[in-house]
């Protein structure tokens, strides 16, 4: 079975979450095996390494789980994106909107450097806001975006149009 295949059958999908229309893609059954959990990290470091990043950069929660290890995986440093109010020192901020509102996320004023090559990473790409707003905190500072990845992609909705010609790696499309 090819991997994409063996990875997407460790995915639980939740009906009707968070709320009523919404196939909720459950990577935490994914996680909890030792042997997909590294497979995909393998696979995404594969695909990823050819774009000579210097930096991770992931949104919370399930980026930072993947994103993390993906960093580790590709011998560079980790940056976290947060929610608003969340880190410590000084940061950028960026809001961008959800179906129901807008929402914010904040970095580390000093955590990329200008001119730095980054690869943003997320556990799902659906409508593209959180990492668009991820990719723009990058760019406050200065860094270069070199590349999008993600475990997932939700090909129905267009969030790889929001990316416009920025390269973009998944692994498991539905």
């Amino acid at each position: 079975m090819e991997l994409e295949s063996r990875l997407k059958a460790k995915i639980r999908e939740v009906e009707d979450f968070p709320k009523p229309g919404i196939s909720f893609k459950d990577i935490t059954t994914l996680l909890k095996e030792g042997l997909a959990f590294q497979e995909a990290i393998d696979e995404l470091a594969k695909r990823c390494e050819r774009f000579s990043p210097q930096a991770v950069v992931a949104p919370e929660a399930r980026g930072f789980i993947l994103g993390g290890a993906l960093a580790y995986r590709l011998g560079v440093g980790f940056v976290p994106v947060r929610k608003a109010g969340k880190l410590p020192a000084a940061t950028v901020s960026g809001s961008y909107q959800l179906e129901y509102g807008t929402d914010t996320l904040e970095m580390h004023a000093d955590a990329v450097i200008a001119g730095q090559r980054v690869l943003v990473f997320d556990d799902l790409l659906a409508t593209g806001g959180t990492i668009c707003a991820t990719i723009d905190l990058v760019k406050q500072l200065g860094g270069e975006v070199v590349a999008a990845a993600f475990l997932i992609e939700l090909t129905y909705l267009p969030g790889r149009e929001q990316l416009g010609d920025l390269p973009v790696v998944s692994i498991i499309r539905y």
